[in-house]
């Protein structure tokens, strides 16, 4: 099965905890504060790799987590961090952030490395807030979240020459008798249901990739047949094989509905260079062959008389397109990739208040919510700092604007206070 757009989400790992912890030697008095920092989550990157030629992977697993940081340890010792997560991904793959719209890479070299999530930063022990004049401090920080985001991946075939043809034209027996690939062949249109890639080797002992893409019809560029989701793929490709079937009932009308479906498409596709290849000459006259031959030499340049099935002339036409391939370079396809603010963006600060009955009233918000985890609400000194960050976040503005009254209750995360003026 062949995959060419795929959604996905992925998570970059949390930070650990710092904890609040003192030392506890024997021989050492007042041994100090002694809470070590929580360990960095692991990051999220993409890795494009040759090995891959389809999303299909993405289909059985569409969720990709880095690991949490570890929370800090007694006797200062720092948690571990996250591993890193790489997910690799096709070479051609462009990658857009479904929330902003932006494409944010365009992954078209092997092994490019881009990372798409930053792991959230691992939250100080106690010890590192210890100074001259506040030796015992007895709160710390939590970690990090990690960040959320869900990722569309689009595929964009990097193949050196397309075929191009009507359905049935037998793109699909030419890049079998040409290559080791071994697409479905059947007399009858739209066999081809996803692109074929064949690797064709030159006399030089290298080879190129051929692509069998899917019959286009008219309308192809509105969205009608096959050809609204695989035009995209010819847009890389050094240049065109139009196969034309010349037992069709009007072959030169079938090549001018494909060009004016790649015209409609992108000019730029329009402007690529073709060798048109008429196909199944084994099925016609003498006389019938010479007709179309110069009837096509009028409006292309390149013309071959060729029989997929039987291999007639294919030596020679094969010979031609390997020497086209080393005279035409690759084209270089602009991408539009914008700044991606979304891998390193993971600030959770924002926060809501809402009342849940008379006197009840609850505030959630993610780093609200890290915080209240990492407090104490036996421990004065951090119930005093939480209330502090509270102040500065505008946490208590929020409640008088909900209409708190003195005396209710205020839940945050699994700590209960009694307002109070």
């Amino acid at each position: 099965m062949f995959l060419d757009k795929t959604r996905i989400k992925i998570l970059s790992g949390k930070g650990g905890n710092g904890i609040v912890a003192w030392r506890r030697e024997k021989y050492v008095d007042k041994g100090g504060p002694a809470g070590g920092n929580g360990g960095k989550g692991g990051d999220v990157y993409f890795v494009a790799t040759e090995d891959m030629t389809t999303l299909m992977d993405f289909k059985f697993q569409s969720v990709f987590k880095a690991e949490n940081g570890e929370n800090g340890y007694i006797k200062t010792q720092h948690g571990k961090c996250g591993k890193d997560l790489y997910v690799k991904v096709p070479v051609g793959t462009i990658v857009k952030d479904v929330t902003t719209g932006k494409i944010i890479a365009d992954l078209n070299t092997p092994e490019q490395t881009i990372m798409v999530a930053q792991g959230g930063r691992g939250g100080r022990g106690n010890a590192c807030f210890a100074t001259a004049q506040k030796r015992a401090p007895q709160y710390c920080e939590p970690g990090e979240n990690g960040i959320e985001r869900t990722l569309e991946l689009e595929l964009k075939l990097i193949a050196d020459v397309g075929l191009l043809g009507m359905p049935n034209a037998g793109k699909s027996t030419l890049i079998s008798s040409v290559s080791s690939a071994k697409p479905k062949i059947a007399d009858y249109p739209f066999t081809t249901l996803v692109p074929n890639l064949g690797v064709v080797k030159k006399d030089s002992g290298d080879g190129y990739v051929l692509a069998d893409i899917p019959g286009l019809i008219e309308g192809a560029s509105e969205g009608i047949g096959l050809g609204h989701e695989f035009l995209r793929h010819v847009e890389r490709c050094r240049f065109l094989i139009h196969l034309v079937d010349l037992t069709a009932e009007n072959p030169m009308n079938n090549y001018k509905i494909i060009n004016e479906e790649l015209k409609k498409h992108s000019e730029q596709l329009a402007s690529v260079y073709q060798i048109v290849a008429l196909n199944k000459i084994d099925s016609i006259d003498e006389e019938t062959k010479t007709k179309y031959y110069n009837e096509f030499k009028q409006v292309a340049d390149d013309v071959f008389l060729i029989s997929a099935a039987t291999r007639e002339n294919i030596n020679e036409f094969m010979h031609f397109v390997s020497k086209k391939v080393d005279e035409i370079p690759k084209p270089v396809i602009a991408v539009d990739v914008e700044e991606d603010d979304g891998a390193t963006d993971n600030d959770d600060s924002s926060y809501s208040v809402y009342k849940v009955d008379k006197h009840t009233y609850v505030v959630e918000g993610g780093k609200i919510f890290r915080l209240a985890n990492v407090t104490d609400g036996r421990n004065t000194e951090q119930l005093y700092r939480f209330q502090n960050i509270l102040k500065s976040m505008g946490v208590f503005d929020a409640l008088k604007a909900a209409g708190v009254q003195e005396g209710d209750i205020v839940k945050i995360g699994h700590l209960e206070f009694d307002y109070l003026y």
